[in-house]
Formats: structure tokens, sequence, C-alpha cells
């Protein structure tokens, strides 16, 4: 069976809710090792190993700083857990920034990673999710990063997503080659040459065309991805409130909105933000995902399964031999100014939180 450790401390809605999530998840058949106040998390959910871990730094200004000083945080000691073998996977619902500095730390980073990337399958009503990468891990990126960012969601998309050939995109502001920062220029050459090698690549799309299925994988910086995550979610929810004011604004209105609340209530699950059950830590050689903080149980016990599912895939296989067969893994003792001598001293990248 396989087994989850996830960190309870630093959600929205309390300990509590990631522990009734993490029962949830338990009754499908995954163990959980559950992190967090135990005195807060009540009596033991059924199919989950509750450790005391009552220290959070979900809200450290220095995440990394505060990874080292503090291992008895229970982002940390989720993540030591699954470094030492007692659990295969990672799911954390607080800051993500902790999660990543816990992950790099204690999962580290795989071996040829320039940097991990943070991947979130955002649902489209009607159509199948799109997968964006990096959505926050990394606020500046060099060209070999958002090359290797294609390759691990690709590699991603067809493992867990089940999609054949993934149709892979940089975001820009033009669909033309020679659109965007020099920096993207460089990485649609490689990609669309010799670096793309096993690539289904598409080349450049626009903002519009994220949401309109012209591409399965979307790549960009973590700072573009952030802003374009929380834009999305954003207007999302400000349409579904329209629609629900809407429905309400007049008599007429509301035998109309009675009529429409089957079809309104499939939009409003098909655009569940929880339902993906987080991003993704890919680039690390064990699995972590980062659930939104103001998830419900629900999210969390779908952010569980997901984790168990990719260990199931070999998501960090799948990742390894994509980088591979492309010849897109960092050359062996190569230097670059955000790498240490190795995984386990190096500083992680800037971080952009995706909460």
């Amino acid at each position: 069976m396989i087994a989850v450790a996830v960190d309870a401390g630093g959600a929205d809605l309390g300990p509590r809710e990631v522990a009734a999530g993490a029962a949830l998840a338990a009754a499908q058949g995954v163990s959980v090792l559950l992190f967090g106040p135990a005195a807060e998390i009540g009596p033991t959910p059924d199919g989950v190993e509750v450790v005391d871990a009552p220290t959070s730094i979900a809200k450290a200004a220095d995440p990394a700083f505060a990874v080292r000083s503090t291992p008895q945080a229970s982002i940390v000691q989720a993540a030591r857990a699954v470094a030492e073998g007692r659990a295969q996977a990672l799911v954390s619902g607080g800051s993500t920034g902790s999660a990543l500095a816990a992950g790099l730390f204690n999962l580290r980073r795989d071996r040829g990673i320039y940097r991990p990337a943070l991947a979130l399958p955002v649902p489209i009503p009607g159509a199948a999710p799109v997968l964006l990468l990096d959505v926050g891990a990394n606020v500046t990126c060099r060209p070999e990063h958002l090359v290797q960012f294609a390759h691990m969601g690709s590699a991603f998309a067809e493992a867990v997503m089940g999609i054949e050939r993934p149709r892979v995109a940089l975001l820009s502001n033009g669909e033309e080659p020679t659109k965007g920062t020099p920096e993207l220029l460089s990485v649609h050459e490689q990609l669309a040459g010799p670096g793309g090698n096993g690539l289904n690549f598409l080349g450049n799309i626009e903002g519009t065309q994220v949401t309109a299925s012209v591409a399965d994988v979307v790549v960009m910086d973590g700072f573009t991805g952030n802003i374009t995550l929380k834009l999305i979610e954003g207007v999302s929810g400000r349409t579904m409130r329209a629609i629900r004011d809407a429905a309400m604004s007049s008599t007429r209105a509301k035998l109309g909105g009675w009529l429409m609340a089957p079809a309104v209530r499939r939009l409003r699950e098909e655009i569940d933000p929880e339902g993906p059950g987080g991003a993704y830590m890919l680039g690390l050689r064990q699995l972590g995902v980062v659930a939104h903080g103001r998830f419900t149980r629900h999210g969390f016990a779908r952010a569980i399964e997901v984790a168990a599912r990719g260990v199931q895939e070999d998501v960090i296989g799948a990742t390894r031999t994509a980088l591979q067969t492309a010849g897109a893994l960092r050359p062996p003792r190569a230097a670059s100014s955000d790498d240490g001598k190795d995984d386990a001293s190096s500083e992680p990248p800037a971080t952009v939180s995706n909460r």
C-alpha cells in the first residue's frame, strides 16, 4: 500500500479539516502519515497515523531559513518521512515556499534537474484540463529551465493525465516565433530544434488561448504562471457569482435560475479548483503535491489520492526518462548561479506563493 506523508500545518480551515480529508483518502486505500498538532486534530481517523507536530512554518518570511532552523516543523517532519522511506509522496496544505524548501532539502532535486517546477492541471469547462507550469516555484527562469519544464510537463501529462503525445506550447505575447522576451526566443529555438526531441511542440500561444484547448501543456516562468493561475481563478469565481446574482435579480430570473440549477451545478463542479488536488512539485527525487490552503476536506483527500496515483504511475521515472531521451538534463558537475555543490546544500530558488 502506498503511504503519503501529509502536513496539516498552515491550512486555512485548520488541521482538523486536513485530518478529515486524510480519513477520506484512507477509506480509498491510501495509507496516511499525518503531521500536525494532535490536540487540534482530535480523535485519530481510521487508517491514519497521526504524528504530533504542533510547530508550523507556513507563514515564515524566509522559508529556506525556517526549514533549516526548525527541524520539528510539521512540513519538515513530513518531508523527512518521505526521504527516509516511511512514505512515498508528500502533500502539504501550507505555503508553497515552505513546501518547496522542505522538498529541496529533504527529497532533493533529481539528478540533472536545474530547477523544480510546480505543475497544475487547470480544469476547463467541457474539455480536458490544461497543465500549467511553472505556477509559482521560480520567479525567474533561464532558457534551459523552461526547456526542462516542457519535457517534465509532457511526461506528466502522458503518465498521469493519460494524454497521448501531449501538445506543448510556450506562453508568449504572440504566436510568431519572433515574439517574446530574449529568453523565450531562445527556448522556442531550442524546442523547435534538437532540444525538443520527443516533444509535440506547437510553438507560442497567447494568453487568450490558454483555456481554448489548443495545447495540453503550457510552459512559463513561475512569476507569469502564478499571475496566470490567479487570474483564471479570479475570473472563474467572479463569473459564477455573476450568474448567481443574475439568477436572483427578479422573480422571472429566479424561475429561470431554478430551471438552470442542474446545469450550473455541473459547471461549478467542472471548474472546482479542488478537483485537480493541487500542484505537483516536479523535478525532485520523490513526488510532492502542494494543495491550496483554502481547500476543504474533499480537496485534501483529492490531493492525497493524486499523490498516491503519481507514485503508482511513476511520474518521477517517466519525467527522468523523457529528459534523458531529449538530452535535456543538466550536464554532470555543471555549475550554475542557482546550484550548489550538491542538491542537499543548495539554496532553493526564489518562490512566489500560489495560495
